[in-house]
């Protein structure tokens, strides 16, 4: 039977260590303080920026959201961001993605203070992950990396894939991995033969963006996989190919409208790995968790 990887556990474990670190900074003047720039009315983003908040309200970090319109234009949201930087009780600044077509994400993102990029994104800290330094790292692969030491899951002289190579999962969490000394394979939608690459694996982390692409052939047996993928499918017959006719599930997606789905199989996996993250439940809560992390560590990095 494989072993569930329990993100929900891991957060609270992180979260827990995190308290006493911040009541330490409030006894040495004022609490960690996070700035939150929301742009426009993107229903999800809302949604993960609420989860955000409420997290900081839970830890005591101090927070505040900026919402500027939709029609901001780049120019507009790289002042709003460089007035942040200057902000002293302000340790860390998070611009939620995605920005309107208009507006020129890397521009907005290079505008950043590196010590207050708590998202890890800026190319100053993307080169610090690449020589090993000492920086802010990419939240949901530095999570990751928390769920496999605390669950005790040897990485150094393991084979590992990457299915993925977005800037934000997928190019870190193999920097991440390399680091740790497994040896790492990097996949794309290109990749020929991805099962057999996928195969290889000691552990797998999917990071595609494409609901149950990773079958059950994907997978080593014992292996431990990474599921990064949040899908969401509103087909019923897309459903029923993967779910079956398992009437859970399909009575989830006439109630809801939606399903949620990870990038790997849900029931096939269970049979092949020795341990896996389930979706939703698995990756997810540790992004969170790492962002009140490194909101923490950049404040203890500004202390005089």
């Amino acid at each position: 039977m494989a072993r569930i990887l329990d993100g929900k556990r891991v957060r609270d474990q992180i979260l827990d260590e995190l308290r006493p670190r911040i009541e330490t900074l409030r006894r040495g003047g004022r609490p960690p303080g996070l700035a939150v720039v929301l742009v426009g009315n993107d229903p999800a983003s809302e949604i993960y920026v609420r989860g955000k908040v409420k997290a900081c309200e839970e830890l005591g970090i101090y927070s505040e959201q900026h919402t500027p319109p939709a029609s901001i234009s780049t120019t507009e949201l790289a002042a709003l961001v460089d007035s942040l930087n200057r902000r002293p009780e302000i340790d860390g600044i998070l611009v939620q993605m995605p920005l309107p077509k208009h507006v020129d994400s890397r521009a907005v993102l290079l505008a950043v203070a590196p010590e207050k990029d708590v998202d890890g994104f800026h190319p100053l800290n993307v080169g610090h992950l690449v020589n090993g330094r000492p920086a802010p790292r990419a939240c949901t692969p530095s999570g990751i990396m928390e769920m496999l030491r605390r669950y005790e899951i040897p990485v150094s002289g393991q084979r590992a894939v990457v299915v993925g190579r977005s800037d934000i999962v997928g190019k870190p969490m193999a920097l991440l991995l390399l680091h740790a000394h497994a040896t790492v394979t990097i996949c794309h939608s290109r990749t020929s033969n991805l099962a057999g690459e996928c195969r290889q694996a000691d552990i797998l982390v999917a990071a595609i963006g494409k609901a149950a692409l990773v079958r059950g052939d994907f997978i080593k047996e014992g292996a431990t996989v990474i599921d990064v993928g949040m899908n969401r499918i509103t087909e019923r017959a897309e459903a029923e190919r993967i779910y079956g006719t398992s009437s859970e599930k399909l009575a989830e997606l006439d109630r809801k409208g939606n399903l949620l789905l990870g990038d790997v199989h849900p029931l096939e996996v269970s049979a092949r790995a020795g341990a896996y993250t389930p979706v939703p439940g698995g990756v997810g809560p540790l992004t969170i968790a790492m962002l009140m992390s490194n909101t923490v560590e950049a404040a203890e990095r500004r202390l005089p």
